[in-house]
């Protein structure tokens, strides 16, 4: 037996479509991932700025092991290229991010 359908056309599909793709983009960033912060407003966020720090860390982090991966994974004839010294450029710039970010996180503890 078939479902009835939601939507009377495929233009009011297509709405609650982005409807729900907008609440999701609104929704990632919310107390799931950070905490909420404080009532008052003298009061710092300093845990909500800790975890976003964390989290900033732990995205850079994996990029920076991803490079590495992709690094290791290329042939001696890719090394000889200017490719590779953009991309060795790129890399020196993500780790240089990253022990940054480590530095920041370990003041924040």
């Amino acid at each position: 037996m078939p479902q009835p359908k939601r939507y009377a056309s495929n233009a009011q599909k297509q709405a609650a479509y982005r409807r729900r793709i907008e609440m999701a983009k609104q929704g990632s960033f919310d107390a799931d991932y950070l905490p909420p912060l404080p009532k008052v407003d003298g009061i710092p966020g300093t845990q909500r700025w800790r975890r976003a720090i964390q989290l900033a860390l732990q995205l850079l982090t994996t990029v920076q092991e991803e490079m590495d991966d992709y690094y290791n994974d290329r042939s001696e004839e890719w090394f000889e290229r200017e490719q590779a010294e953009l991309f060795q450029e790129r890399k020196d710039a993500v780790d240089e991010a990253v022990d940054a970010l480590t530095e920041l996180a370990n003041n924040y503890k």
